[in-house]
């Protein structure tokens, strides 16, 4: 089905941009050729209908001709984070039972010769570059795609597996253009649209919300290969990008790091999730592009809900899709009225618009789906228009004194002091109180901690003052730009303890 989109903007759009490199722009006929001339090599490999073929690269034309000739093949692309080490990336190719890798030289070079020998012994094709690996299909004759249905797997991707091993998530085609059609809906696309791609296109986001609402739409992709903030708006106005998809530490950066409005582009859109009403308003006001905030997971077809600019309540996530339903339960999976929160459950409306299944784990996926609704691990709620609000992780929130507090929210405030370039909040844990929060700044010169505390306690309530401050030069992320949480909430001599320098040491 993904090659049925493709092939029909390969008709109707066959000289317009569909990918734009800092080397050439690729047409969509173009990358259509090359898609099913890769799926001839494929084969040549002894690859067919079923087989799983790993994709270990940076953001590259290559890497989409590379998903999309194993669509043609009906093969399935389990496309892994290319910056994992050998112990996960041993369990990763042996989990998800990989017959052949397509890498770049970089992972081939630096990840390949530290892996087992089983993983080594996996047949790989290199990626050099766009060019030579294009060079090297022109000797294959293309192959007529195969026909799929919406029930076939398309990929598997790894969840980031904050709680024991990664889970391999069996998507369909039916779910990527059921979410490239409803993102390209609220996002009132058009061919003339450019949308920059920096986030790792192993993931789902740019995968589900630019990737297939370009191939709806016939849009360009303009793919970088990391993000960078001071390279951005560069970049926005050399390729007259409109859109881009974001994470919220993204646009929390880009806050940060551009005080002054920038105004100078064609960025009319920004669409992804994880920023709060506060952030929005920034980016809105300070750089013109309008925040599309979604919720979503990878299980759930990328996204669930989101909302059109003449449809959008700031601070909101939007309303769900009307292919999904989603309910806010208790803690006995009962519904919870509008106003409360509970966790946030979802279900498809129409078939093939979820995940399939966890990969070789039925156990979870049945345990995931009780009572027939996935259960997401999400903390949310509806208000009475029926507009979804999100409010953290369960295991991400900071639970002190008894109530829930969202680290985003502290990181919200804190961005706003003068000096900080970035920030994370995250509980530790404390005999009298359950959770204290600590935060961690990267900031610009000197930066009291008992001055902070001081400035925070003018805009933050008493039970979002952290009590503990860290200085350090990075906030560690994944490549999605996601805080590693659970990799902060530590306490050593590197932390300082502001209630200590309290009067008399009290809290």
């Amino acid at each position: 089905m993904i090659l049925d989109l493709l092939a029909a903007r390969a008709r109707d759009r066959a000289d317009a941009p569909c990918v734009v490199t800092d080397q050439a722009s690729y047409s969509y006929a173009q990358i259509h050729d090359l898609s099913c001339r890769l799926a001839a090599r494929l084969a040549a490999e002894g690859i067919g209908q079923g087989d799983h073929v790993a994709v270990l690269a940076g953001n590259s034309a290559a890497y989409l001709v590379s998903w999309f000739g194993m669509n043609a093949l009906g093969a399935v692309a389990v496309t892994l984070n290319d910056k994992l080490k050998a112990g996960d990336m041993d369990y990763l190719l042996s989990d998800a039972g990989v017959k052949l890798i397509l890498a770049d030289r970089e992972w081939r070079e630096g990840i390949l010769p530290a892996l087992s020998a089983e993983a080594q012994a996996i047949p790989c094709i290199g990626i050099d570059g766009d060019a030579a690996f294009f060079a090297d299909l022109a000797g294959h004759a293309p192959v007529t795609p195969v026909e799929q249905r919406a029930s076939d797997p398309c990929t598997i991707l790894y969840t980031s597996g904050t709680t024991g091993r990664p889970k391999g998530v069996i998507c369909c085609h039916g779910a990527y253009v059921a979410s490239g059609r409803q993102a390209a809906r609220i996002l009132e696309l058009t061919p003339e649209d450019r949308v920059m791609v920096f986030l790792p296109l192993f993931h789902t986001n740019p995968q589900t919300y630019a990737v297939m609402s370009a191939l709806w739409t016939g849009s360009a992709l303009i793919l970088r290969p990391r993000f960078s903030a001071m390279s951005f708006f560069e970049d926005a106005r050399r390729f007259e990008a409109t859109g881009c998809t974001f994470v919220g530490t993204v646009l929390a950066i880009l806050a940060a790091r551009f005080r002054e409005p920038q105004r100078e582009h064609r960025m009319r859109f920004c669409i992804g999730g994880g920023t709060t009403e506060e952030l929005a308003a920034t980016v809105e006001d300070r750089f013109g592009m309008f925040v599309h905030e979604l919720y979503g997971m990878t299980e759930m077809g990328g996204w669930v809900s989101g909302a059109s600019r003449a449809e959008h309540r700031r601070g909101s996530n939007g309303r769900v899709r009307d292919d999904m339903e989603v309910a806010i339960l208790d803690d006995d999976d009962g519904s919870v009225p509008p106003g409360s929160r509970g966790e946030i459950a979802v279900r498809p409306a129409a078939p093939f618009v979820t995940m399939l299944g966890y990969h070789n784990r039925p156990e979870e996926t049945v345990a995931a789906t009780r009572n027939l609704w996935f259960h997401t691990g999400d903390i949310g709620g509806f208000d009475a228009d029926g507009y979804l609000y999100f409010h953290g992780r369960k295991k991400e929130i900071i639970r002190r004194g008894g109530e829930m507090v969202s680290p985003v929210a502290i990181e919200d405030k804190l961005r706003d002091v003068p000096g900080v370039l970035d920030c994370a909040a995250v509980g530790v844990p404390d005999d009298i109180m359950g959770e204290e929060i600590k935060v961690l700044l990267v900031t610009e010169g000197a930066l009291d901690a008992t001055a902070l505390r001081g400035h925070l306690d003018a805009v933050l309530p008493a039970n979002l003052l952290p009590r503990y401050v860290e200085f350090t030069d990075h906030i560690p992320r994944t490549q999605t730009e996601k805080i590693l949480r659970r990799d902060l909430a530590y306490l050593d001599e590197r932390v300082i303890d502001t209630a200590a320098r309290q009067p008399g040491g009290g809290r």
